[in-house]
């Protein structure tokens, strides 16, 4: 085929960074409240991406206890220098607390990487590395101006050198630029190059939502003065208005193939039923060209579409995963996430071979805990999932199940749990702004369980029966705009879990899962 089909990694994957080693291409994404943290991606044709594992997959790297939803770990960059990958990102520890940089390394992108470097004095979010060619390595990030802020969100991109021997940050910090949109908030997310004698610099302007955008500078001088390109910003969707089909177009990262084409990575969403983007900032790719020092993207339409022409690579297709995963593996699919970093035996692929065990827990995902949670994100506007447990609640605390999450205070729980009257209940409940709404209820009695949800947009339903194939309607038609970022607020998007709970109860019970099936409608 000679066109590829945006984006090129669905579901949340924000804030995308990547780079070519030879003939391969490696990518990064955003994270948050997730663990593992920062999933990297192979590929050979920049189209077709082959998750090869996450960068901070131990907690010694990552201790997300307490993190609060859409927090925890932002824009990582990845860079490759003498043999060496370079992964760096901030940990933004709270709504209002630190944020703090830091970085770790490899010989294989696949891992194991390095625990952190934390950079002392490091102020800002979205650092990056720049490898210049006298053997010197700069950090740069943004901060309040110096001079103080000139209108709400006015922020500089910065730089200092990185000694990488010591870990620590040297000599004088640099002001680089504030931005080319005065009054656009929030310049951020830099990159600096260095193409054909002259550097350049790359950030994001005008925040992460409708207003987004990327604009670029450059210099014969690393620490300035930049010039300022006269066609910023080179990429926005702001001006398509909010029903285009690809919107809040930002936070980009570049790369030249062996071939010499140019390419230039994005977030964006896919907005349905109106401006509700439930599966949050996905990762998309567009080409561009120079002209005259200066890049052109999609030249003749300076937008992102959904369908576009490939890169000059020969397709390399990787093995699709598998839409039902049976819990044969004794370690989990890595599109698997945990709701924080995991505290405690909470979760088995081997007590019981075949099967996921969820064990109880005290804790819940209606608050900002580390609870039995295992969920993947949702990647299709149109979708459906299917799984079976086998559970013996012993009250109506004890809670087992299937989860719509967008964050602690809006999603859909399809649980089954103890009946108030003794037996068993299968329970649809909408949390929205923090408050549960019972939906729906019908009393069970069966050792095993089966639940489905189908999605068409923003309609959503759920099915249970207690024979495979033998559906009983649970509700149709509940409106999903409730797990929209533009609902819910936050930077993430959906994610549909597993999970076990005995609701801030002691509890010793646990529930297996035989398969979990995601397929695309």
């Amino acid at each position: 085929m000679n066109t590829f089909t945006n984006p090129v990694l669905s579901g949340c994957y924000a804030d995308p960074s990547f780079c070519r080693v030879g003939e391969d291409y490696y990518l990064v994404t955003s994270s948050f409240e997730y663990f593992p943290g920062v999933p990297i991606f192979h590929s050979k044709d920049l189209v077709n991406w082959h998750q090869i594992g996450h960068v901070l997959d131990r907690p010694s790297q990552l201790n997300l206890d307490g993190t609060p939803c859409s927090r925890g770990i932002y824009a990582p960059t990845i860079r490759y220098h003498e043999g060496v990958f370079y992964m760096i990102t901030t940990f933004v520890v709270s709504a209002t607390g630190a944020r703090r940089n830091f970085y770790v390394t490899a010989e294989n992108p696949s891992g194991p990487w390095s625990d952190p470097v934390w950079l002392v004095d490091a102020p800002g979010i979205d650092p990056s590395l720049f490898f210049d060619g006298d053997g010197k390595v700069y950090f740069t990030a943004n901060r309040v101006p110096p001079a103080g802020q000139q209108y709400p969100k006015h922020m500089e991109i910065y730089m200092q050198e990185l000694d990488l021997q010591s870990g620590r940050l040297t000599g004088p910090k640099y002001s680089l630029w504030d931005g080319a949109l005065k009054q656009i908030h929030a310049q951020e997310a830099p990159h600096l190059y260095k193409i054909d004698g002259l550097y350049y610099l790359l950030i994001a302007e005008g925040g992460t939502g409708f207003t987004h955008s990327v604009t670029i500078a450059r210099s014969e001088v690393l620490t300035g003065p930049y010039e300022v390109c006269k066609m910023n910003p080179i990429l926005t969707h702001r001006h398509l208005g909010q029903q285009a089909p690809i919107v809040n177009v930002g936070h980009a990262d570049i790369v030249q193939t062996q071939h010499g084409e140019w390419w230039m990575v994005c977030l964006g969403s896919r907005p349905r039923g109106g401006y509700y983007r439930n599966m949050g900032r996905e990762t998309f790719l567009v080409p561009f060209v120079w002209e005259e020092g200066w890049p052109v993207v999609n030249p003749g339409k300076g937008i992102v579409e959904l369908e576009m022409a490939r890169p000059s690579l020969a397709e390399h297709r990787w093995a699709a995963p598998p839409a039902c995963d049976h819990f044969d593996s004794p370690e989990l699919a890595p599109q698997w996430n945990f709701l924080r970093t995991p505290r405690g035996d909470y979760w088995s692929l081997t007590e019981r071979p075949g099967h996921l065990r969820l064990k109880l827990k005290a804790d819940t995902v209606m608050a900002e805990q580390n609870p039995s949670f295992v969920g993947r994100r949702q990647q299709h506007h149109d979708f459906a999932v299917r799984t079976v447990l086998e559970f013996r609640p012993q009250s109506p605390a004890q809670a087992a199940g299937l989860v719509l999450l967008q964050n602690d205070a809006f999603q859909y729980r399809m649980e089954w749990r103890g009946g108030t009257e003794g037996g068993s209940e299968i329970c649809l409940v909408r949390r929205s702004g923090g408050t549960d709404e019972l939906l729906a209820s019908a009393m069970v009695a069966a050792d095993k369980l089966y639940l489905k949800t189908e999605v068409y947009g923003q309609h959503f339903s759920f099915y249970y029966g207690t024979q495979s194939e033998r559906w009983h309607t649970l509700l149709e038609g509940a409106d999903g705009r409730i797990l929209s970022t533009d609902v819910a607020g936050g930077f993430s998007g959906t994610y549909i879990g597993l999970y076990a709970s005995s609701n801030g109860q002691p509890a010793a019970g646990y529930a297996d899962f035989d398969y979990f099936e995601y397929t695309r409608l």
